[in-house]
């Protein structure tokens, strides 16, 4: 039996404002192609592969309860992944656009009815593409927002950003897997040509495919060099998107301010004190004049946000190690930092032993030169090596072992 013809364009479902639901072949830019779209697929990949990975770090360091302990060194290494993150994040969100442009007319392919193992092949790869498409698009604008800290949801961002990564970096896996043949047949041959193309591709335009795929590169690059200001301070002069300078009170940027924490300069006044509570409870307590009369070191160590900025600073305080020695608390011992503040979380921080015990581990009383400002953390706070400032504690008031 002869198979029926395609639904003319006259004949097709209609849309629910009376237009034509389009078909395959309503696309005839030779632009959209497997050639252009296996290209910007790698480096797509590429992206997402870095962000997932690096995400991973950042979760893992922030995580209170570590099987294997967060390394407290490089100092930097921090930095270094958590910028990679949000620079491969936003490298990834141009390089979607115009992937998702490229086989947009796939979407209107229609079934191989008939061959049940063609059906299900396209069923999969439909399937993983939805996914993929919905978790990429929402990892890349969630984590955009979070960036710029607006949160305009009621869902806890870090939680649901690592669970939706690992279905995302899973339906790209399938995808991947799915479609190999002709990724790898498209990356290996010209980019001009035509094998896996669609029949109705063949309409010229402005741009070529090297044009396209070299726009869809420059737009990435722009990007990037946009918004990477905010981890490398040489390109701050030209990251005019970058939601951190690296400028700020005391050359450092604030997340917290006192105000929002509800932290007054009258807590840290004349009665406040640094209490270490040993593991049988007892407290050793320190003013500041005491904190200021033991043993000053000065550290250059970054602060390094899980929104991606970071900046170096010079902390100068006491050794957290030398205050666990005096309090009788041995090597090793995790630690909870509590803080003054009253609202917002990380209020109460948890600082594994190989923290505790790095050289570089300060309870800090200035910045730069200068005691530390209100909204940096006055009377005291926490810098460690190599840790999220989420957790470098600011209003120290007590240290206790857990």
């Amino acid at each position: 039996m002869t198979p029926s013809p395609p639904p003319s364009r006259s004949s097709r479902s209609p849309l629910p404002d009376g237009l034509p639901i389009p078909s395959e072949d309503d696309f005839t830019s030779r632009l959209r192609s497997p050639a252009v779209a296996a290209r910007v697929g790698l480096w797509l990949g590429i992206s997402f592969g870095v962000c997932f990975l690096t995400g991973l770090i950042s979760h893992y360091a922030q995580n209170g309860n570590q099987p294997i302990p967060f390394p407290a060194s490089p100092f930097w290494g921090y930095r270094v992944t958590q910028g990679l993150h949000v620079i491969s994040g936003t490298a990834a969100i141009p390089l979607l656009l115009v992937k998702l442009w490229a086989v947009y007319p796939r979407l209107f392919q229609s079934m191989p009815w008939g061959n049940v193992r063609a059906m299900a092949v396209t069923g999969l790869e439909r399937l993983s593409i939805a996914v993929l498409v919905a978790g990429g698009v929402f990892m890349l604008l969630t984590g955009l927002l979070n960036t710029a800290q607006w949160y305009p949801w009621s869902f806890s961002f870090r939680p649901t950003h690592y669970a939706v990564a690992w279905v995302t970096i899973g339906a790209l896996v399938v995808h991947i897997a799915v479609k190999l043949p002709v990724i790898r047949d498209a990356l290996t041959g010209d980019v001009e040509d035509t094998t896996h193309d669609r029949p109705s591709a063949v309409e010229t335009g402005a741009l070529s495919r090297r044009g396209l795929l070299r726009t869809t590169w420059a737009a990435t690059g722009i990007a990037v060099l946009a918004t990477a200001g905010s981890t490398v301070p040489f390109l701050r002069n030209v990251s005019v998107l970058a939601v951190r300078t690296g400028d700020g009170p005391q050359g450092v940027p604030i997340n917290r301010s006192a105000r929002a924490a509800q932290v007054t300069m009258e807590e840290g006044g004349a009665g406040w004190t640094l209490d270490v509570v040993n593991g049988e409870g007892v407290a050793t307590s320190w003013s500041r004049s005491d904190l200021e009369q033991l043993t000053q070191r000065t550290e250059t160590l970054p602060i390094a946000c899980v929104e991606g900025w970071s900046a170096s600073a010079e902390w100068t305080g006491v050794r957290l190690r030398d205050l666990l020695d005096a309090a009788g608390v041995p090597t090793g011992t995790d630690l909870r930092m509590v803080s003054l503040q009253k609202r917002y979380a990380f209020g109460v921080t948890e600082l594994q032993g190989n923290f505790a015990d790095a050289d570089k581990t300060l309870v800090a009383l200035k910045l730069n030169g200068e005691d530390l400002s209100l909204d940096h953390g006055y009377p005291a706070r926490l810098i460690a090596p190599n840790r999220p400032g989420v957790l470098q504690t600011k209003w120290l008031t007590s240290v206790e072992v857990i």
